[in-house]
């Protein structure tokens, strides 16, 4: 039999990540009543059981770490995947948040009712409502699989799926894609590995991890404008990398931030010392060679494609948040103009370090959280009423979305006589949930938002 219980009193956290516990805290630190569920046996998200031996962050420990909870004096700049989580655990121990928390829950369906208020579905039939969601799903865990033509009869992994040295140790490895991880893996490969090639798609931009004896992400220059922040950087990028031609790579073919730079010269090295072999994109593949589009062939013994997640959240119903280059439709960063009591955090991506704006990211959202409950209409309403934009890229400019924060946090008043005379002027019809229902029966298949 079915258990179900009635929580309108509280809200649903879903994610233990680094995200999810911001706003966890940032929800107790305002007295909102809440539960916190993972469907991992622990917290931490990713840098439990998502990361490769071995990985340390690319970000310093000062910009990775919450505005009001520093790391340890003791962590190096760039610490490892191992003392990242030690530190998301003590965050969480001392900030009292495990009396709120379940771990491995795992959501299935969320579906709104007709007052807006959530049924929550688990893996094993539990059924809970909730007064409303906040989704801290994450983005590295839906794989993306690179499509050629021809078939592969070697090894094939997802990097999310590489864990070890001892998986490229012997093999003639091919690398996909040039994002950190993509970086990290074929210089694992270039050590242990018989051989190593790295194929790209087209140019990148790689930058280094310090410069002038600090790392990148802590030098004075992330609140600067964005075209200031390109001319420093290009700079740096000349006089400690040079041109990246010089090491068999193509100019990129997008300015900087378009896409999300990789963090580190460690590949560049092994590029020069012949231990990577650059590659152009891939053609075709056939049994255990690859044709390449310059017309190269290589044979392998595995293939590592390095090529990123997709942003999902396969728990919602078609169509609530539509997802559009990768990108969640969301004003504000989090809000649905479709429905109230619906908050997706985290699906963006700050360009340098997740610390410096999760932490005052997370305490405007709770207090927006908490102003709904005042409001007729959902905050996502309010914003694509007001004239906001939806965004068009994952990437966020740390030194725009302070600045913005700190201006929503001096006219939440503004805001919210806003939304009272949109309410008024530009009413919206009653919330139909049977626009947004999963397809399938009540066991069947649920649908997933792409």
């Amino acid at each position: 039999m079915r258990r179900t219980s009635l929580r309108t009193d509280r809200l649903l956290v879903i994610g233990a990540g680094p995200v999810g516990l911001a706003m966890a805290d940032a929800l107790k630190q305002r007295g909102v009543a809440f539960d916190l569920i993972d469907a991992s046996d622990g917290v931490g998200g990713l840098w439990r059981h998502g990361v490769y031996q071995g990985v340390h962050i690319v970000s310093s420990k000062k910009s990775t770490a919450y505005t009001h909870y520093p790391m340890p004096a003791h962590y190096p700049d760039f610490p490892s995947s191992t003392q990242i989580l030690r530190y998301l655990e003590n965050f969480t121990h001392d900030r009292d948040l495990g009396p709120h928390i379940e771990l491995q829950r795992k959501v299935v369906r969320a579906q709104p009712l007709a007052d807006e208020s959530w049924q929550v579905r688990f893996d094993d039939g539990e059924k809970r409502t909730y007064r409303g969601i906040v989704v801290c799903n994450g983005h590295h865990w839906d794989r993306r699989m690179p499509r050629y033509p021809g078939r592969f009869t070697g090894g094939f992994i997802h990097s999310a799926d590489y864990r070890e040295p001892k998986q490229l140790q012997g093999q003639r490895v091919l690398v996909i894609g040039g994002g950190n991880s993509g970086c990290d893996i074929a210089c694992e490969a270039a050590r242990v590995g018989v051989s190593c090639d790295w194929s790209l798609r087209s140019g990148y931009w790689f930058l280094p991890k310090t410069a002038f004896g600090r790392p990148l992400t802590d030098l004075p220059i992330w609140n600067l404008p964005v075209f200031m922040q390109r001319i420093i950087l290009r700079a740096l990028i000349s006089v400690f990398i040079g041109d990246y031609r010089r090491y068999g790579l193509q100019k990129p073919d997008h300015k900087l931030f378009e896409r999300h730079p990789a963090f580190g010269t460690d590949v560049l090295n092994y590029l020069r010392q012949g231990r990577i072999r650059p590659r152009a994109d891939i053609a075709r593949f056939s049994g255990t060679r690859v044709h390449f589009t310059d017309g190269s062939v290589g044979e392998y013994d595995l293939v590592v494609a390095a090529t990123g997640f997709n942003n999902s959240i396969p728990f919602l119903p078609k169509g609530l948040v539509s997802i559009e280059n990768n990108v969640p439709q969301l004003y504000g960063g989090a809000f649905s103009h479709a429905v109230k009591n619906l908050y997706v955090i985290g699906a963006a991506q700050p360009r340098n370090g997740f610390g410096s704006l999760v932490a005052p990211a997370a305490k405007l959202f709770a207090e927006l959280i908490e102003m709904q409950d005042e409001m007729e209409l959902p905050i996502g309403y309010v914003l694509k009423e007001q004239g906001m934009r939806l965004p068009t890229t994952p990437l966020i400019d740390p030194g725009a979305a302070r600045r913005e924060i700190h201006l929503a946090n001096w006219t939440l008043w503004m805001f919210k006589k806003q939304a009272q005379k949109i309410a008024e002027t530009k009413p919206r019809p009653p919330f139909d949930p049977s626009l947004y229902e999963f397809v399938g029966d009540e066991d069947g298949p649920v649908a997933v938002n792409q």
